[in-house]
């Protein structure tokens, strides 16, 4: 009696499971993806995030500078934390997104966030009360200052924009990823090509950001970092759900937990060692204004002159046309002798965007002090406002320099947003996203500590100071010198990526 009991209870219990299983199987919705039809939307939310942002960051230091008449190095240290405190908003977005709201309530909040800040800041210069009065003297102590309120209400707008690019950064091109089937031959070739074209469409400088790539739900065991597998080793302190769970996850995990912590800990390396390259390139973006305004940007021999913040953009002009070169000739070329799917490997392509982004201060140093030179021993275009003398060279010799910015760009950024999403679970993605702003995030409040503390001790010197507010009176060129010469630290720490692969 008691075995026909038994028999039927484990007969009951198969088909429960067996219809659970079915239950589960017809009950989850059938994805729709929309593939490439959904791209001009993703896309266009993308580019016009980073034309309001990007596009008003390059305008913000000469903005600062004459309408709300602050100190170039107050401006540039203002940029950088409010890059800094940017970029490590994403981390919040994307925790956000992936445990509550989801990527497209978050990227609707988010888009309405950065559209209030870019309003914002558009009224402090819309509104004379909202800034101080025109400074129109040479002499900087006689230009007043922004009050209280004012710098309140600016920084309303930044905090706005920070909010939104929190949000839309690390989880638009995830949303976008989601679109293609990566279990398809022609879904993962889409994903392949809309993670280079979209950084095509997306501008900028640093702003390469995350596109989600194709990953497994589960992972296998592996046999490095082998100490951290006792946390999924039961003892008979641990206690178990009916459902075979951990009642306390914080003393018992599951293996596919334990393996998500390797994967993190195999990033951190990569994710350290990016942070001095991110420095380098952050210069680009900030004294290169400077340098503009203290050269010749007459556009040959017109009137016309090419306005000093819009010169950054011939590292996104660099970039926009160098991707498309890589993506479609490049890439298969090597493709066939390497037989790699991406031509090479994603290592080599950072180790590229680390030596061309130390070649892009070797030779934003050597212009500069070309430019500092001829300012001072040849006739010079006349004065520039509260700054100095404009040299005859033309600011059309910074192009080099911002051209290897976003060819580094191109190489290096890339490919760490490509190795992030291989090497995170796929329960992490927008976390694998954030974690790329958040390297940016540390490498703009490191500019910013370095910029201040360059100033201050090389400002106790006889010589007046490397960083002052008329480049002819310091030496920038020493201060590019210095961050080429950090990357000596940069190419020990490469030998150690190894390891990952």
């Amino acid at each position: 009696m008691e075995k026909n009991d038994r028999e039927t209870m484990e007969k009951n219990d198969k088909e429960t499971m067996e219809s659970n299983d079915k239950a589960i199987t017809t009950d989850e919705p059938e994805i729709n993806y929309r593939g490439i039809k959904a791209m001009p939307f993703i896309i266009g939310n993308e580019t016009f995030e980073k034309l309001g942002a990007i596009g008003t960051l390059a305008n913000l230091l000469v903005y600062l500078t004459t309408v709300f008449n602050m100190k170039a190095i107050t401006a540039t240290t203002l940029i950088n934390v409010f890059n800094g405190t940017t970029n490590f908003g994403t981390l919040l977005g994307a925790y956000l997104s992936d445990t509550y709201f989801g990527r497209y309530k978050t990227l609707g909040f988010a888009s309405i966030a950065s559209f209030l800040g870019l309003l914002v800041i558009a009224l402090t210069a819309a509104i004379k009360k909202l800034h101080p009065p025109h400074c129109a003297s040479h002499d900087e102590s006689a230009c007043i200052g922004p009050t209280a309120r004012q710098m309140a209400f600016l920084l309303l707008g930044f905090a706005l924009v920070a909010v939104g690019a929190g949000g839309i950064r690390p989880c638009n091109l995830a949303f976008g990823a989601d679109q293609f089937n990566p279990n398809t031959e022609s879904g993962k070739r889409g994903i392949n090509s809309f993670f280079n074209w979209i950084t095509n469409s997306r501008n900028a400088y640093v702003d390469i950001v995350c596109i989600l790539l194709p990953g497994d739900k589960h992972i296998c065991e592996s046999e490095a970092r082998g100490f951290l597998d006792k946390a999924a080793i039961r003892t008979p302190d641990d206690q178990i759900n009916p459902n075979g769970s951990s009642a306390n996850l914080w003393r018992l995990c599951t293996m596919q937990q334990v393996e998500e912590v390797k994967c993190v800990l195999r990033v951190i390396p990569i994710w350290a060692s990016a942070i001095l390259y991110f420095v380098a390139l952050v210069q680009q973006q900030t004294f290169v204004v400077f340098q503009a305004l203290q050269s010749n940007r007459h556009f040959g021999k017109t009137k016309f002159q090419i306005p000093a913040a819009s010169y950054p953009v011939f590292s996104m002009l660099t970039m926009s046309l160098w991707i498309p070169i890589y993506d479609r000739i490049l890439v298969p070329t090597l493709r066939r002798f390497t037989g790699k799917e991406g031509g090479i490997t994603i290592l080599q392509r950072m180790g590229i965007g680390i030596g061309l982004s130390a070649l892009t201060s070797l030779v934003a140093a050597f212009i500069e002090n070309w430019r500092r030179t001829t300012a001072l021993t040849m006739p010079t275009l006349g004065i520039e406002q509260r700054r100095g003398a404009i040299s005859s060279i033309n600011a059309l010799w910074l192009v080099p320099q911002l051209s290897l910015a976003g060819l580094a760009e191109a190489f290096m950024s890339i490919g760490q947003v490509e190795f992030y999403y291989k090497q995170f679970p796929e329960n992490m993605r927008s976390i694998a996203g954030s974690s790329f702003f958040c390297g940016m995030a540390v490498s703009n409040y490191l500019s910013g500590f370095l910029v201040s503390v360059v100033h201050k001790t090389t400002q106790r010197s006889g010589t007046g100071g490397w960083l002052t507010e008329d480049l002819n009176k310091g030496r920038l060129d020493y201060f590019y010198y210095l961050v080429a010469t950090s990357w000596g630290h940069k190419f020990g720490v490469l030998p150690s990526m190894l390891y990952v692969v």
